[in-house]
């Protein structure tokens, strides 16, 4: 494939409001385009109209709307398309039927179990793609060595295409599949998903069903083992699923759009861009590669564009639009992702890691109790900025043009209701002065009760006290200013991740806004060049005529990495590169355009950190594959990123892909532009900077000269785009016409301890950016699965005090628990902390959940400061730490010390020096018990206590970082303004609850109880101080610690207290130990929730924690009960060892019905992938679905629980640790108490046993555990006429009702917020 010469070649980028169009003229010239999407008043299709103005404009002769283009002038064509992210968010693709394994018939509604916002009570998750399910009577299990089932001869045993032996228990039944599909067409429905468990390795059954659908009928059949064949039943329905609901529709648009040209583009190479950064041809583009066809254009673009002209740094890609920001990174190759979700579907396919913020040009500006926040509500593109004429909100692009920083005479006039008006001024200064008037009424009342006050609400927070009016333009850069710090967190999230330096990359700048917001965010990361190329703002479209032809294949593998498995991998990759190269011929490139780079998905044995390893720079040698050393590769990568390797564990290859690149020939062109000219503004405005307003030059990007230096501050505009340049920066114009500014740094302006509200908001992003960079550095730097791999582990920064400041992730059980254990530390070791020293703790006692979650605290010392002036913590959860059973998690222990080693206040480092030896004595001291061991995995524990170390380090280093930018008695200060920020949000939920309370009943008292499974009430009764926004907890009459594990230390139940504010309150707040300051809590001593010292307490943190925000709830009438369990099921033998805790229903609350399998409260942990499960150990997932009619009846019905049932293939001991078996959680408002729970043991000699809540028992091989787990309980009375409906007919919720978050930063944060 050559370029085509003497034609005219067009590359597009439809998007959802704009196409951008790239045209290279038969000359060689090149125009761009930008056109709206939609207007159906002018034009059907944008793309071809695009095409069909450039033909006209250009030839001069006539191409009418009304008729199909001519097409022997066109060379090619490539696109890239929203269609599919369209379809996805609106939920709008074709009608579709999943086929799944029977017994999985609600696998994909329950997903990962995990619910997506930890604090909404309403569990909102966008619906299924499919609309039916089919189950059939099919399963296929993996062999195991040593299995031990009493079972017949199986039917059949079959090789899959990793290697591993699989046994057919169940055959298809072909007729009962037939009946079953005729039905769903009959029904209107003709796309079909195929999901059978284990197909990825053995397609067999999946190919018979694609078959027989396909001659019914039906006209989309997509199977999983063909979208996508990758280990992991989940992801891979949801992405065959994606495939079939949106293929359809992809086809639907691709048939309008050729139907615009004469002969439907015969002839003519037409290509799409597809999320991988790759081109393919129009027939092979489908739904499950299409949903980043839009921005991958864009990365394509500027790592073509950017990184060549930046003398190889890195770069990472600022892509600002108007609902979101776009970031990606590029180092010479593009960084891609094998799993992301978009719209609320977790695709399995290679994606470009694009990570998306909900940060752009129409989100939304908020003052919130004291604080600045923008997003994540965007105004969308109707009613659009209040500056569209619409009636709409005020948004950043409002702040840009408050500050002069936009400039309406530069705009079109397409603004208004009748879309002839030019930007409006007056409207964002309008909004503008009534926010700023909203803003000084606060500060002066706020100041007002300060002076009368004093400190008496905040005994430990600094009074907010503040200047007392600020203006309009300091309120506009305010929001800015904090808009910029929400789009530098994903960045230092996304360099940092990787073990890259942030401030060592080129910020490329493209996309509408992004032009007004580089300079300052590039001083924020220490940043020193941004790069704006001439397209910038049709950098997608220009992206598509830079990329390749790419095709990709990719198979699972089960092998080692090792001398014996190379002739093997040899082989097969062998055969992959040449079905990559083939295709690509058959495409018309010839082997010298054919590139092919081969992939091995790699991981040490018994983790789950897999890598996409390309062995490029690493030859093939005696000792490797010949496509290269991929050992070699994985562990320098392995060590760059996570810190360390792991040299004696073998490497396993979980994938082999291939990926075949077509080179088309077409080079990034320089129109080099001489420099001759002269500088000259074209006007000069006043716009406004930390300084005040500044008279700042105009300059049109067209017609500025390369030879001259551009100092800040100015502007530069162009057609499709605004560049601020800042007053300490200085751009020029390079000989290819693009703009590259040297960046300045950002001198700080002077801060004083008084409140300043928009350095409020942005302290409160530093402080959560260091924990969050804290977390990183222990996920690196750890080697245990629990703290790498799930994620288990919370990092944070407290005050000289002890009083929590930031807290990151947002573990539930976490909030506030670690506060309590710093302050024990302050009380009983104060005086003796020293710089150089580390404390070791997770007594009970001393603020701790249960044993092995260990709390590693460091404090940070200042020089001239006698004690320390902050301290940082991390708190992760140790697999085992010694006890009666293996993982430290006994059902039936009743004392402390069968839960494993105790740390109090222990000395971890002293003097800098890591006390290894004294911390090996204390993790085997359990062995000294009765029935106990030791540590069974010292290894892992000293080296994660050594990354806690390391974390806290980091933490260390950025508070005295941020010390040293703005003094010490400024950070402490601004520290107490965001603990009293928080404060004032749970005061003014108080006093709207008492109000409204006060009202309905005339009472300032709510009270409830509820009782745990043997019997031991929890009892709450609180009395709030209207005037005050204060409350009185006291859990008086609560039942006395028990005999057993369910006691709940202290820590626990401020933990649940906090996470019930945040619930109640309804909106992002720091969460510090401010929330607490309103509130005081009386807990009786010697109680279930206050236990003795040495009291068993590893079923409070589970169990106990989940009864305490159900009483909670109840008290102030917030929802019906959710199932107030965690489930917790462990299995293992001397070999190895299981653990989860498994979802049941949520509660329902006014106005909406529970959600259905899902985790509720005090847990969300994500469940393991049934074919993982079965992988890996002793065990055949029988069935998995939800639980019909477990959740209450009412007006809005309880979410259901589910079924489990796990089928033993070895001789186990399993352990199950759950309540609500004897006690149903409360329905509310009339509403039906949902279902309790039940653990069953059906033995394999068919007795059926109940196991009741808490047990330990020895199974024999072929005995089956059955989970039933509770259901939700029911909201306001069932209306009789419409009983069993419960309100769950609504309309189908589409997704982007909300912003939705994307990319590696995204999922991180989620799976951490999954634990």
């Amino acid at each position: 494939m050559t370029e085509t010469e003497g034609k005219f070649d067009f590359a597009i980028d439809r998007g959802g409001t704009f196409t951008d169009v790239f045209a290279r003229l038969p000359d060689g010239r090149e125009r761009v385009l930008k056109l709206l999407s939609h207007d159906p008043q002018n034009y059907k299709d944008a793309p071809t109209e695009g095409i069909r103005r450039v033909l006209e404009e250009e030839t001069g002769q006539a191409f009418p709307r009304e008729q199909p283009v001519e097409t022997s002038l066109i060379g090619w064509i490539r696109m890239g398309t929203t269609v599919a992210t369209n379809a996805l968010l609106e939920r709008q693709g074709e009608r579709t039927a999943l086929l799944v394994t029977k017994g999985f018939k609600d696998l994909l509604h329950i997903g990962t179990q995990a619910r997506p916002k930890l604090f909404d009570l309403e569990v909102a998750v966008p619906d299924v793609l499919y609309e039916e399910v089919i189950e059939v009577d099919e399963r296929v299990v993996l062999r195991q060595d040593g299995c031990q089932l009493p079972r017949k001869e199986p039917k059949r045993i079959v090789t899959g295409s990793t290697g591993d032996s699989l046994e057919v228990w169940r055959e298809l039944d072909m007729q009962r599949v037939e009946d079953d599909l005729r039905g769903v067409l009959s029904r209107g429905i003709h796309s079909l998903a195929v999901l059978l468990l284990h197909s990825y390795t053995w397609s067999a059954h999946e190919k018979a069903v694609g078959s027989l659908a396909c001659r019914l009928g039906f006209t989309q059949v997509s199977l999983s083992s063909e979208v996508m064949p990758m280990v992991r039943a989940v992801p891979r329905g949801y992405t065959v699923c994606a495939d079939a609901y949106l293929t359809p529709k992809i086809r639907q648009y691709l048939k309008g759009f050729t139907s615009g040209f004469r002969g439907g583009l015969e002839g003519v190479s037409v290509l799409f861009m597809q999320s991988d950064g790759g081109l393919t041809p129009m027939e092979q583009f489908c739904g499950s590669r299409a949903v980043l066809s839009g921005p991958a254009g864009g990365v394509v673009g500027y790592a073509i564009t950017s990184y060549s002209q930046t003398e190889n740094k890195p770069v990472i890609g600022f892509d600002m639009g108007g609902t979101s920001t776009d970031v990606s990174r590029y180092a010479g190759h593009y960084e891609h992702v094998f799993e992301a979700t978009t719209a609320g579907v977790t695709l399995q396919a290679p994606q470009l890691d694009i990570n998306t913020v909900a940060a752009g040009g129409g989100s939304r500006l908020f003052f919130r109790s004291g604080m600045f926040v923008v997003g994540p509500e965007s105004a969308g593109a109707h009613p659009g900025p209040a500056c569209y004429r619409k009636g709409g909100p005020l948004t950043v692009t409002d702040a840009n043009l408050a500050l002069g920083r936009l400039l309406p005479s530069y705009f079109p006039r397409i603004f208004g209701p009748g879309e002839d008006e030019p930007l409006s001024s007056e409207e964002t200064m309008e909004h503008f002065q009534q926010l700023t008037r909203e803003i000084n009424h606060f500060l002066y009342t706020n100041q007002s009760q300060s002076s009368a006050n004093g400190s008496a609400h905040s005994n430990n927070s600094r009074v907010m006290s503040s200047k007392s009016e600020m203006s309009m333009e300091e309120v506009a850069m305010g929001f800015i200013r904090v808009a910029n710090e929400a789009m530098c967190r994903p960045i230092r999230a996304l360099t940092q991740a990787k073990g890259h330096d942030t401030s060592q990359h080129v910020l490329a700048c493209f996309g509408g806004a992004g032009g007004q917001h580089a300079c300052a965010i590039a001083q924020a990361l220490g940043m020193k060049t941004v790069f704006i190329h001439k397209y910038s703002g049709v950098l997608s479209a220009y992206g598509l005529a830079l990329a390749d032809v790419v095709e990709e294949v990719q198979e699972p593998c089960s092998l080692q990495y090792n001398p014996r498995s190379f002739s093997e991998l040899d082989h097969r990759v062998e055969q992959l590169t040449q079905r990559c190269t083939e295709t690509l011929r058959d495409r018309g490139f010839s082997s010298s355009q054919i590139t092919t780079e081969v992939f091995l998905h790699l991981r040490y044995e018994k983790t789950d950190c897999a890598l996409m390893v390309t062995a490029t720079g690493y030859p093939g040698n005696s000792r490797s594959c010949k496509s290269g050393d991929f050992r070699s590769a994985f562990t320098k990568r392995y060590l760059q990123e996570f810190g360390f390797t792991i040299p004696d564990r073998p490497i396993m290859v979980d994938d082999i892909r291939v990926r075949g690149s077509g080179k088309s020939g077409i080079k990034s062109v320089t129109n080099t532009k001489m420099g001759s000219g002269i500088l000259k503004a074209t006007t000069i405005t006043k716009c406004y900077f930390e300084d005040g307003y500044l008279d700042t030059s105009v300059y049109l990007w067209e017609e500025l000269p390369c030879d001259h230096n551009i100092p800040g501050p100015a502007i530069i505009i162009d057609k499709n785009s605004t560049i601020l340049v800042e007053p300490s920066c200085v751009a020029h114009l390079t000989e290819g016409g693009d703009v590259c500014i040297a960046v300045g740094s950002d001198p700080h302006c002077l801060l004083g301890t008084e409140l300043n509200t928009v350095q409020l908001s942005i302290f409160s992003h530093r402080f959560m950016s260091i924990a969050e960079q804290m977390g990183r550095v222990l996920q690196r730097t750890s080697i245990s699965t629990n703290i790498k791999e799930r994620l288990d582990f919370s990092c944070a920064v407290f005050g000289p005090d002890g009083g929590l400041v930031s807290n990151a992730p947002h573990i539930p059980v976490h909030l506030g628990a670690m506060q309590e254990t710093v302050q024990y530390q302050i009380k009983s070791i104060g005086s003796i902390i020293k710089e150089g020293d580390v404390i070791l703790s997770n007594h009970p006692c001393a603020g701790g959940s249960h044993l092995p979650d260990l709390t590693v605290i460091t404090p940070v010392f200042r020089s001239g400061v006698s004690g320390p002036v902050f301290f940082v913590a991390s708190r992760g959860h140790h697999a085992d730490i010694g006890g009666i059973t293996p993982g430290s998690m006994p059902p039936h222990s009743t004392s402390l010390q069968q839960e494993g080693a105790v740390f109090t206040s222990f000395k971890l480092v002293t003097a800098g020096v890591f006390q290894e030896e004294a911390v090996t004595e204390a993790l085997m001291a359990p062995a000294q018990y009765p029935d106990c061991s030791g540590t069974r995995n010292l290894h892992d524990n000293l080296s994660d206590l050594r990354a806690q170390v390391a974390a806290n380090q980091r933490g260390s280093t950025l508070v005295g970082e941020l010390i040293d930018s703005y003094g010490l008695a400024v950070v402490q200060a601004y520290m107490g303004y965001i603990q009293t920020n928080a404060e004032l949000a749970v005061r003014d939920m108080l006093k709207e609850f008492a109000r409204c309370r006060q009202k309905q009943t005339g009472s300032l008292e709510v009270e409830a109880e509820d009782f745990m499974d043997d019997g031991t009430p929890i009892r709450l009764r609180v009395q709030i101080n209207e005037n005050e926004g204060s409350a009185v907890f006291d859990f008086t009459g609560t039942g006395t610690e028990v005999w057993g594990n369910c006691n709940a230390p202290r820590a626990i139940t401020f933990s649940a207290l906090i996470y019930c504010l945040r619930c109640m309150v309804g909106q992002d707040i720091p969460l510090n130990q401010g929330c607490l300051t309103p509130i005081k809590v009386i807990i009786p001593s010697g109680s279930i929730l206050q236990p003795s010292q040495n009291a068993a307490v590893v079923g409070g943190n589970v169990l106990t924690s989940q009864r305490v925000v159900d009483v909670i709830f109840r008290a102030f009438e917030v929802c019906a009960a959710s199932q107030g369990c965690m489930n917790n099921v462990t299995f293992g033998s001397e070999g190895s060892g299981y653990y989860e805790t498994v979802a049941g229903g949520a509660g329902a609350g006014p106005g909406w019905t529970g959600r259905s399998g899902v985790h509720s409260h005090m847990t969300n942990t994500r469940i393991t992938d049934p074919e993982i499960l079965e992988k890996r150990y002793p065990v055949v997932l029988e069935h998995f679905s939800l639980r019909p009619g477990s959740g209450g009846a009412g007006e809005y019905r309880g979410g259901d629980g589910v079924i489990r049932k796990l089928l033993f293939r070895n001789k186990v001991v399993l352990s199950v640790l759950t309540e609500r078996r004897s006690t149903r959680p409360y329905g509310l408002h009339g509403g039906d108490c949902g279902a309790s729970g039940l653990n069953q043991l059906h033995r394999a000699d068919g007795r059926v046993l109940n196991l009741g809540a808490k047990t330990t028992v020895s199974l024999e091989p072929g005995d089956m555990f059955c989970l039933y787990t509770p259901g939700g309980g029911g909201y306001g009375e069932e209306d009789k006429q419409t009983a069993g409906d419960g309100r769950l007919l609504k309309k189908r919720r589409r997704f982007n009702d909300n912003f939705s978050e994307r990319g590696s930063v995204f999922e991180y944060r989620m799976a951490q917020e999954g634990v």
